[in-house]
């Protein structure tokens, strides 16, 4: 049996596992952490095109009842001025939404379905390198000194992928986004929102958001904003108290809930810095390695894309390594099936999130237009952002190889 060493266990990873069972390949998983991936970033809306990938290999069963589904946002001003009411997008033929959903849930469901189906997982395990032998396998090894061999090595390791700089030493790093991100979950703390919306504001000097759960609790996010990238360990050294501090002083005169929110949220309040991945060049060896999810195209987190695309790509990849009459070919079709996709949604989410942290005639503009964006989102019933959403795949479809 073909057998594929898997490096990461966030997202693409355990589902990248569980589609190639799907297809008769043995699949291996490489986790740096001891205990399991990074859990930063508390909260993400895991929107309806990545749970209807998940669906095409059946695995969306355990994700269904595990947060918050959302339709709506709607848009105010820092002072409360209305700026609009959208859907997040058209209506899909399956009903499927999108759903809030704690970061470490999902991660922790899709590693046990991927673990019960047959995935071999390997914690504690950093990978340092990869090197092809003579009969084609390749070998990877790891910072403890191991080392595994496989027939595929994939790289699932995220937005500073040790994979990508293997296979281009010369690939383009993470971009910095110009804002922080920091938020959590308010057990029961209400807002005056309409369910399965999310209200957003862009304030005077810092986006803020928040969302009614169900159960009468409340989740939100902030996006600081801050022009250069923090050094190494800056956000980490700040306490909760001066979290806080700083939270209220960039809501200072803006309207609505920010300050309650800021002064009930649990501690302690920890924030960390946002990167996208302009593009990458080169995705792959022809041979033996690939890069798939952040590792190799990931977007800012305004685009909430970021779990949805990995899950497209683990499946997509599967299919086209069943399909495909070699390895080099699946890769070369993959790349075609994928890249212009991701790469739009990528220049998508950095427009989001630079729009987060105009300055005050950029704001000014922004909040002049955005009325009539979003009046015309509305009018369309949301069908301008299903090129997001309404993506849908089959997996029992035959993918047409594209020669390497």
């Amino acid at each position: 049996m073909t057998e594929a060493l898997i490096i990461g266990a966030g997202v693409a990873g355990p589902v990248l596992a569980i589609a190639l069972q799907r297809v008769g390949i043995d699949a291996h998983v490489y986790e740096r952490s001891p205990s399991g991936a990074d859990l930063r970033g508390a909260w993400l809306n895991f929107q309806a095109n990545g749970m209807d990938a998940l669906r095409a290999v059946d695995a969306a069963g355990p994700l269904q009842d595990l947060g918050y589904p959302n339709d709506t946002i709607s848009f105010i001003t820092g002072h409360g001025k209305k700026l609009g009411r959208i859907p997040m997008a058209a209506p899909r033929r399956d009903g499927q939404l999108s759903v809030m959903m704690r970061r470490a849930d999902l991660y922790r469901e899709l590693n046990t379905l991927a673990a019960a189906r047959g995935a071999r997982y390997h914690y504690g395990k950093e990978f340092v390198s990869a090197t092809t032998a003579s009969d084609g396998r390749v070998q990877a090894q790891f910072a403890d000194g191991s080392t595994a061999t496989g027939d595929l090595l994939i790289g699932c390791d995220g937005i500073h992928s040790t994979v990508r700089r293997v296979l281009d030493p010369a690939a383009r790093a993470s971009r910095y986004v110009p804002v922080l991100n920091v938020g959590g979950y308010l057990p029961d703390f209400t807002v005056d929102v309409p369910p399965r919306e999310f209200r957003m504001q862009f304030g005077t000097r810092c986006f803020f958001a928040w969302f009614p759960t169900p159960d009468g609790g409340t989740v939100w996010f902030a996006n600081p904003p801050m022009a250069h990238e923090p050094e190494r360990g800056a956000l980490s050294d700040m306490t909760d108290a001066e979290w806080r501090k700083w939270l209220h002083q960039l809501m200072s005169g803006d309207a609505g809930p920010a300050h309650d929110i800021i002064d009930a949220a649990p501690g302690p309040m920890v924030g960390w810095a946002t990167y996208d991945l302009p593009v990458v060049k080169r995705w792959h060896n022809h041979r033996n390695q690939i890069i798939i999810g952040d590792a190799a195209h990931a977007t800012a987190p305004s685009a909430g894309q970021g779990a949805s695309m990995s899950v497209e790509d683990a499946v997509i990849l599967a299919q086209c390594l069943r399909d495909c009459p070699d390895t080099p070919t699946a890769f070369t079709t993959f790349e075609s099936l994928r890249r212009r996709r991701v790469e739009k949604i990528v220049r998508h989410g950095h427009r989001s999130a630079n729009s987060k942290a105009a300055g005050p005639v950029g704001r000014l503009l922004r909040d002049l237009i955005l009325p009539l964006v979003f009046r015309q989102a509305a009018k369309n019933g949301g069908r301008s952002m299903m090129w997001l959403q309404g993506h849908h795949i089959d997996f029992d479809k035959a993918i047409q190889p594209v020669s390497a």
